[in-house]
């Protein structure tokens, strides 16, 4: 989700609730502690150099019960941000602390909760390490369900 999605989600919601992959809600005292810009700069396996840059928010909650980030809150922190910082309008990752380690996260909007989504790495130099991926045949990959004779197509 880029930056200017989560912002129209936000204006037409009373509420804000996150979703973990697992289905569980975070907590409903959560804060968003962090609204910034990350930059990578790296060299991938194959000796690319290479850069991501994405907009971060790192939700947080602890035992302050009383207390909720209502939807205009979290638009005025993030155009808080977007004026100092001058962001693009990037993708963003949210950081969670989980119950060992801080997790990382992609975002999406179910229409009522924003979904926190596992995120996985990949070679991104598939070629240059060698590494290829297992071809296969036509025939199957779409099984017996396509013989003409199915009445499928």
């Amino acid at each position: 989700m880029k930056l200017s999605e989560i912002k129209n989600h936000l204006k037409n919601l009373n509420e804000i609730a996150f979703k973990l992959p697992n289905g569980e809600l975070v907590p409903s005292h959560f804060h968003v502690t962090e609204v910034g810009k990350v930059t990578k700069d790296f060299i991938d396996c194959g000796g690319k150099v290479r850069s991501e840059t994405v907009i971060n928010f790192q939700l947080w909650e602890e035992n302050d019960y009383d207390h909720r980030l209502h939807p205009e809150k979290l638009v005025s922190i993030i155009e808080l941000s977007e004026k100092i910082f001058k962001f693009d309008d990037l993708e963003i990752e949210v950081e969670y602390q989980g119950k060992e380690t801080i997790g990382k996260y992609n975002l999406d909007f179910d229409g009522t909760n924003f979904l926190l989504t596992s995120k996985v790495t990949a070679c991104l130099a598939l070629d240059a390490c060698g590494i290829t991926k297992p071809k296969i045949k036509i025939a199957e990959a779409v099984g017996s369900c396509c013989d003409p004779k199915s009445g499928c197509c």
